[in-house]
């Protein structure tokens, strides 16, 4: 079901590719406004981005992701001997990455889940290129080692395969 079908009305926002915001066509710059509708946005049953605003349940117009992973850090500790991915978001937050999730869609372009798994996220061209710098390719798959363990970067669950 649509979110029109169920009676939720178009926000008039709109998230391009990059992660940027927009009402009525005019970029928002105001940034606790932006982290204030990352920060109760729900992804329902059918890919729809849906937040609060106004006093009701609103779905915004989503290009690709909401989430965008604009940076990526590889910390490597050496007392446990264990190493990590951090990815930096277009809500500002950072979390570190859940390997596993990596997959890529149409056009080579690189995805992740983030937010507990809750919403796929889209790596823009810096960060594609700083976790490429780690990625290798075995038997034809391309695999990403880290403690030991290598995770396999297929074709997977993001809004370009769906």
């Amino acid at each position: 079901m649509s979110p029109m079908e169920a009676g939720i009305a178009p926000c008039l926002i709109q998230i391009d590719k990059e992660g940027r915001w927009f009402h009525k066509g005019v970029e928002m710059i105001r940034r606790e406004f932006v982290q204030a509708f990352y920060q109760q946005m729900e992804l329902d049953d059918a890919g729809q981005y849906i937040i609060f605003w106004g006093g009701k349940r609103c779905y915004v117009d989503v290009a690709d992701t909401a989430f965008v992973v604009k940076r990526l850090s590889y910390l490597s500790e050496e007392s446990d001997k264990r190493s990590r991915f951090v990815i930096s978001l277009s809500d500002d937050t950072e979390e570190e990455l859940t390997p596993d999730t990596l997959n890529l869609g149409k056009e080579n372009v690189l995805y992740c889940r983030v937010k507990g798994g809750n919403f796929p996220a889209r790596f823009n061209r810096a960060a594609y290129y700083q976790l490429a710098t780690h990625i290798e390719e075995e038997g034809g798959d391309f695999v990403l080692p880290i403690n030991g363990r290598k995770f396999k970067i297929g074709a997977g669950d993001n809004p370009e395969n769906s």
